[in-house]
């Protein structure tokens, strides 16, 4: 039993480079400004030396071959290991879990978590607006984790590629299983993401400082133009924004050798990370996530807390539909008046790629050091509601010794509990499970997406090719549970239901 080494967040840092930036920064010299500020807010510059790795969350807006060194080399310390991960939302969460456990058993004295994203600049280049001064791009080195397209061939074949695609047919099979009509369910929807722009607009290091009410959220505009229905822009993420976090973890131990003031400490109380079915199409259920139901017990169970002893929570919040089929695995009611979001959510607040809940984290730090009895939940979510991690932070250590929770078993039970492969040519009866309409820039319905049962035990996918009058004509129905004809077309090669 480590009694003395207990994990503990010492020092964060957030910054945002903000539209109106005459000189725009590269991804690295954001990092080198927040593992700085981090170092510096634990008042021991000290702890630099004992720094023994350095975990960078993947950087999408750009590529360095070895971005950990040369941060390292900025920074002044001398890492052991240097990390650097593929891609994934949940990869933070998982990031400082792994740094904990390392912590906890000696194999890490003191490590920097660290990410950042400058797509917001890049977006302006290639507008022509600026011209980027920055490094040389060039491919990293070296890559660790998993390197996927998130869905497999045949639901790329059907545009499931596209997050925004495939949260929206998550929304509309939440949707059906909430049993809300569809207005009912455009107005909850409205509510619920009107909360976190509220707290974004009073978060100095949100993207977007202006609340926007259910209306301006949900009715599509020429600013708020539909994307893929029922979501509005304002109802997803935005990725194009210049960010960065930076978290310094070590342990009880070193901490007190080194005097870091016990206010600045919080612990990981608990922590875990799950993964769904890889394959949409094999899913048990689409509004559903058996990772995160099970995930938030184990961390709960860790930190030897009941949920009702939660005071916030940061849900990762890419689109609403992540928001509500967390809210329904781990139990938290519709009329939950605590906030559900720290910093603002993906849409508010913005989206860094992987790297926004290292700020969701960092937000929860600064919140337990302003309300040190807080115990806050972070769940952050990778791919298609396909991975999850979680953490649960709080000023006083959890009542039970932090350990590995082995989940092997559970784990295995969520991969197996599959359904068999989809049809891949389809041709007969098909039971509509969720559906969505893709638009264009000038908000025309395009074509739509549908995923349904074609038995009790097998899916298939579909499209609806029409008139955009058509498609919005369909679109006044509620699609989930309506049984259809469906046709496998030779020469459009995929599936095609026709209404007529």
């Amino acid at each position: 039993m480590n009694e003395n080494n207990f994990p503990i967040l010492v020092g964060v840092s957030q910054y945002i480079q903000r539209k109106e930036a005459t000189t725009r920064l590269d991804p690295l010299t954001l990092m080198i400004k927040t593992g700085r500020n981090a170092i510096e807010s634990t008042h021991r510059p000290k702890i630099k030396d004992f720094i023994d790795a350095i975990f960078m969350v993947n950087i999408n807006s750009w590529s360095y071959e070895d971005a950990p060194a040369l941060l390292a080399k900025h920074l002044h310390i001398t890492p052991k290991e240097k990390v650097y991960l593929s891609d994934g939302g949940n990869t933070p969460q998982m990031l400082i879990n792994r740094a904990a456990k390392d912590i906890y058993e000696h194999k890490l004295r003191a490590v920097l978590v660290i990410g950042a994203e400058a797509a917001y600049s890049r977006l302006l280049a290639r507008k022509g607006v600026v011209e980027l001064d920055w490094p040389k791009r060039e491919p990293p080195a070296y890559m660790e984790g998993e390197i996927w397209d998130g869905v497999n061939d045949f639901e790329n074949k059907y545009k499931f590629k596209f997050p925004t695609h495939t949260y929206a047919l998550f929304e509309t099979a939440v949707r059906a299983a909430s049993n809300r009509s569809i207005e009912g369910h455009r107005i909850y929807v409205g509510e619920l993401f009107q909360h976190f722009s509220e707290i974004a607009a009073k978060n100095p290091y949100a993207w977007s400082q202006k609340s926007y009410n259910a209306e301006e959220i949900t009715t599509p505009t020429l600013e708020n133009r539909k994307i893929c229905y029922p979501y509005t822009k304002r109802m997803c993420s935005n990725m194009f924004v210049d960010q960065s976090a930076a978290i310094l973890m070590t342990s009880e131990s070193l901490a007190k050798n080194i005097e870091i003031s016990k206010e600045n400490w919080v612990y990981l109380m608990g922590c875990a990370d799950l993964k769904n079915v890889h394959e949409i199409t094999q899913r048990p259920e689409l509004y559903a996530s058996p990772a995160c139901r099970v995930g938030a017990q184990i961390a709960l169970k860790q930190a030897g807390l009941d949920l009702k002893d939660i005071s916030a929570f940061d849900l990762y919040s890419c689109f609403p539909s992540i928001v509500e089929i967390m809210m329904n695995e781990i139990g938290i009611p519709e009329s939950y008046s605590r906030d559900l979001t720290i910093t603002g959510g993906l849409p508010y607040f913005g989206g860094p790629w992987s790297n926004y809940s290292l700020h969701a984290i960092a937000s929860t730090v600064e919140r337990i050091h302003e309300k040190p009895q807080s115990k806050i939940m972070v769940v952050a979510n990778g791919g298609y509601n396909s991975k999850q991690s979680f953490g649960i932070y709080g000023a006083q250590p959890p009542s039970i010794i932090f350990s590995e929770i082995n989940s092997s078993e559970v784990q295995n039970k969520i991969l197996n509990d599959k359904l068999k492969p989809p049809v891949i040519k389809a041709s007969g009866t098909f039971t509509i499970e969720a559906y969505t309409v893709i638009y264009n820039r000038d908000q025309m319905p395009i074509e739509a997406i549908v995923i349904g049962k074609v038995n009790p035990n097998q899916r298939s996918l579909a499209f609806i090719r029409d008139t955009p009058k058509k498609l919005a004509e369909i679109l006044k129905e509620n699609l989930v549970e309506k049984t259809v004809k469906v046709n496998y077309k030779r020469n459009l090669q995929c599936n095609i239901i026709d209404f007529d």
